[in-house]
């Protein structure tokens, strides 16, 4: 199983993603209000808006948050500006890893990247240092029990997939980046609800990581995650089951 995919999957067996429900709307409703900026509030006509309105209506995100942050993107209503950010680095190991932020002070959030990196083994790295390791990609995770193989390849690859792979419990199904809105709409009609569903940077290599050097992993990523302006972390590391629950525990 792909670290970022066992990475996820342990959290959300663990309860951690409703845990932190609070964290994941902050990061939505920022979303939202930069997709709706960017492309207009009209979901039909934006669909990276049209996703997050999806994921957050998953987690139950009520409708007048979601209208709310669209009309502060729309600039319907006054709200703060966000800019898109992506920042490199290098976590225990040379494990890579590559941090997605919105933020209103971007000398703020690259001091705290730096130093949460800088404390958890890593340092902060030049742009381009790391995401030639990476293909950015529509990245569907469905468990198995959820679907039937045939229909799922079947509804994916006529959506536009590029492939559906086994994932031990999982199906993680690939495609472009511009075809991921159709391939996850042909999901959601089979009656399946993904356990992730995202266009992801995903590692064309992946490095082990054991022992101190994984347990620092886990903490760094934990606390990336944590980071209010922080919306998604990427990292090619690849670190045994057994060893990310003991850390998580």
């Amino acid at each position: 199983m792909s670290g970022h995919s066992k990475w996820h999957s342990i959290k959300h067996k663990k309860g951690a993603a409703d845990a932190k429900r609070g964290k994941i709307f902050t990061r939505l409703i920022k979303e939202l209000t930069v997709a709706a900026r960017t492309g207009g509030g009209d979901p039909d006509m934006n669909p990276r808006l049209r996703t997050i309105v999806q994921e957050a209506k998953q987690i139950k995100m009520p409708a007048e948050n979601i209208n709310r942050a669209i009309s502060r993107g729309t600039g319907e209503e006054p709200g703060v500006s966000y800019e898109e950010a992506q920042y490199e680095g290098y976590g225990p190991g040379g494990a890579a890893v590559i941090v997605d932020v919105l933020t209103d002070n971007k000398n703020r959030t690259v001091g705290e990247l730096r130093h949460l990196l800088e404390k958890h083994g890593g340092n902060l790295a030049a742009a381009n240092a790391v995401a030639w390791m990476f293909h950015k990609k529509g990245y569907i995770v469905i468990e198995k029990t959820k679907a039937d193989e045939e229909k799922l390849m079947t509804a994916v690859l006529d959506a536009g997939a590029d492939d559906l792979q086994d994932d031990d419990d999982n199906w993680e199904v690939l495609s472009t980046p511009e075809a991921f809105p159709a391939v996850n709409e042909a999901v959601k009609k089979l009656g399946v609800e993904p356990a992730t569903a995202q266009v992801s940077m995903i590692p064309q290599n992946y490095v082990k990581l054991e022992g101190k050097a994984a347990q620092q992993m886990v903490r760094l990523m934990e606390a990336l995650e944590e980071h209010d302006d922080v919306q998604h972390v990427w990292s090619n590391f690849d670190i045994s089951e057994k060893e990310i629950e003991a850390s998580l525990a």
